[in-house]
């Protein structure tokens, strides 16, 4: 495949990973105490990271909470949404370069996975604790724990169970993701 097909490809998937996000978070808002807690906008962004990579994947996570901001009024887009933009797209940017890096085996798309996750989580942390000073608004280490790791128990099991699943059956059906991105 030529370049120019290979970038249309992963800009086409990239896309379709963005329309994800919008849509998923309307699949488990119905879902009481935990459907926000599944995390449903993190799934097409971990995905698109494997499969596109991590420029696509942190273009994705970046665009996602403001454009389903603008559609839909959700989330809040300050603190919230703009603090998910830098969670998201460094989840993209770090699981796709860690699969891009290492060897394309099931271990290592669970070490991207968790990498991701954890760096995610901290650079949410670090974007909350500058916009409490922009705002004024208290951001504590308790509300830092709560919101990255205590809230976030379902939607880490859920992203820890299924992301690797299909990635291995992606890298089945298409050969050329266990090339690398």
């Amino acid at each position: 495949m030529n370049l120019n097909a290979t970038r249309i490809q992963k800009l086409t998937l990239a896309a379709v990973c963005l329309a994800l996000c919008l849509v998923l978070p309307f699949l488990t808002a119905n879902i009481p105490q935990i459907g926000s807690a599944l995390c449903p906008m993190h799934i097409p962004v971990f995905l698109c990271a494997f499969v596109c990579g991590p420029w696509w994947a942190a273009a994705v996570g970046a665009m996602a909470p403001a454009v389903r901001f603008l559609l839909v009024g959700m989330p809040p887009l300050f603190p919230t949404g703009l603090a998910m933009c830098f969670e998201l797209a460094a989840y993209g940017l770090i699981a796709g370069m860690l699969y891009h890096l290492l060897p394309k085996k099931p271990r290592y798309i669970y070490a991207a996975l968790l990498c991701a996750m954890l760096g995610g989580r901290i650079v949410w942390g670090i974007a909350r604790v500058v916009m409490s000073g922009v705002s004024g608004e208290a951001f504590t280490w308790a509300a830092f724990l709560a919101g990255a790791f205590t809230n976030a128990v379902p939607g880490m099991i859920l992203h820890i169970a299924l992301i690797p699943v299909v990635v291995m059956a992606l890298q089945r059906a298409l050969p050329w993701m266990k090339k690398g991105n």
